[in-house]
């Protein structure tokens, strides 16, 4: 009895000979795609399906140094408000022939640190952090890669490398001045406690002119932690006017706990989230909240992470998207966003 045939797997050579291009032609619309043409793209991607072909990253990367990975670090997945940035991420640098790998730090700066060191041990050729990086020694390790790194969703004078975001201490204030122009001066904070959620509150207070009640939740923070802060509110300040909450989940709690409490919203009390997830609008009353283009986010951070890899110098590492208030239902607008 004959012994089966070995499997032998299909090789670069085998993609070029299927697609009818040359084999320098097909390496590079594989793994450079921005120097060929859609059309070569889209027979050589035909061929890889056809043959099997299965890239081999570890030997592409000992050749040219390079992984074709960017690893990306976010605080927890089921954030939503994190998800059009990571979403972007994604299929800007696959647009470029990149793979993300993606790290859940869990909002802990010490696990965010292990969590690096991990990731730089695969030998990506960049790296995506959500917030600021804290840590000196993670600072230092990082500067000290040669790779490109851009820290996102916040803002610093002296990033790591490069960064894409705006500032938490302005979008508090700028909630304080929209909670001012309303004539609410009985408010309160519902807040997860991460970093970014006390900077807003700070820019809030700071705003307001004075210190206001405050419901601190962990981070990540959901409906029922909301829930749970409003009735912390009410127990120190039974007359409040309106509510600014660190997340729309959490806002989402904010008015069923009022609901629950025969509380009209906004007629008895006025809600302000952030983050303009995707169910902000379509909640009843809808969601006032702070808009981030969080996809913007992503797509720019790809963009510098791929034109450092090429070697090209970036004309403006410290980028600032913004943010605007959508003023909806549940602030008594009319359910329509205006610029802040």
């Amino acid at each position: 009895m004959s012994s089966p045939t070995p499997f032998k797997a299909a090789t670069l050579h085998d993609v070029a000979r299927v697609a009818g291009v040359s084999l320098i032609t097909a390496s590079r619309a594989l793994g450079n795609p921005s120097l060929v043409s859609e059309k070569t793209i889209a027979r050589v991607q035909q061929a890889v399906r056809e043959t099997g072909y299965i890239p081999n990253l570890l030997a592409g990367g000992l050749k040219s140094r390079r992984s074709k990975t960017v690893a990306a670090l976010v605080p927890a997945i089921s954030v939503q408000q994190f998800l059009p940035t990571v979403e972007a991420l994604t299929e800007a640098l696959a647009a470029q022939g990149y793979q993300l790998i993606l790290g859940q730090s869990g909002y802990d700066y010490a696990r965010e640190e292990d969590l690096l060191n991990t990731l730089i041990a695969r030998q990506p050729d960049g790296i995506v952090v959500t917030g600021l990086v804290h840590s000196p020694k993670a600072r230092e390790r990082l500067g000290q890669l040669r790779i490109p790194v851009v820290e996102t969703w916040d803002l610093s004078e002296r990033p790591v490398d490069m960064v894409v975001g705006f500032s938490h201490t302005k979008v508090g204030a700028a909630i304080a001045g929209f909670f001012l122009t309303h004539g609410w001066s009985r408010v309160g904070i519902a807040t997860g406690n991460d970093h970014r959620a006390a900077l807003r509150r700070d820019g809030f207070v700071a705003a307001m002119g004075r210190d206001v009640p405050t419901a601190m939740v962990p981070a990540p923070s959901s409906l029922a932690l909301g829930r749970r802060a409003l009735a912390e509110l009410l127990a120190q300040d039974p007359t409040l006017q309106a509510v600014y909450c660190s997340s729309d989940a959490m806002a989402q709690g904010v008015i069923v706990e009022a609901q629950a409490r025969g509380l009209r919203v906004p007629e008895d009390l006025a809600v302000c989230g952030f983050g303009d997830a995707d169910f902000a609008q379509h909640m009843h009353p809808s969601l006032t909240t702070v808009h981030i283009d969080g996809a913007r986010i992503g797509q720019l951070a790809a963009q510098m992470i791929t034109q450092r890899c090429r070697g090209e110098a970036i004309e403006q590492p410290i980028v600032d998207v913004g943010f605007w208030i959508a003023e909806r239902e549940s602030t008594g607008g009319p359910g329509h966003t205006r610029p802040a």
